[in-house]
């Protein structure tokens, strides 16, 4: 999902020029009438490592790419939105679920789709959650259930390999990843 070229200015409506603009250093897309410069950068794409216990709760994705993959839930950031904030959203809005957040747990980098995801180690704070929208069912995994080959996306099976590890090491930190594409095997 590489950003669309723009072709007019959503400033004025004039015509937008690729080039390198006086003091940059990257291609930019510039209006020819307005000379304002446009910077596509990635979207951020924040979640929960939700945790009831010793289970982890999943979604079935409902909408694609993916559909009928298990995920982490997760999503776009919005605008006027920190990323514990958005982070919670998600997780309200694809299982209905309410959270403690516990800290930033992963971040990874996906360049070829123009993405960061940041996924926050929670709590959850009761059973009280149903599948939204986005959510064809839901379910808490223990460790030896999680569904691996069934995952929708290597940005989870990282973190869940991740939050594993740390568990049964007593100790939580911080985890980092740049994914090429292709991913690299898990």
């Amino acid at each position: 999902m590489v950003s669309e070229k723009l072709l007019y200015c959503p400033k004025c409506g004039g015509p937008i020029l690729y080039k390198i603009p006086s003091g940059d250093t990257r291609e930019r897309a510039v209006c020819q009438n307005c000379a304002t410069v446009h910077y596509q950068n990635p979207r951020l794409v924040v979640g929960t490592i939700p945790v009831w216990e010793d289970k982890i709760l999943l979604c079935k994705r409902a909408i694609e790419p993916r559909r009928g993959f298990w995920t982490l839930p997760a999503g776009f950031m919005e605008n006027g939105e920190s990323t514990e904030q958005g982070a919670a959203r998600e997780t309200l809005e694809e299982a209905g679920a309410r959270v403690e957040m516990q800290g930033l747990f992963s971040v990874i980098d996906v360049p070829h789709v123009e993405q960061v995801h940041l996924f926050f180690k929670t709590r959850l704070l009761d059973l009280d959650f149903a599948a939204g929208e986005e959510s064809l069912e839901l379910a808490l995994f223990d460790e030896s259930e999680i569904p691996w080959s069934d995952l929708a996306f290597h940005t989870v099976s990282n973190t869940l390999k991740w939050y594993f590890a740390d568990r049964a090491a007593g100790s939580y930190s911080l985890h980092t990843r740049t994914l090429h594409y292709p991913p690299k095997a898990l």
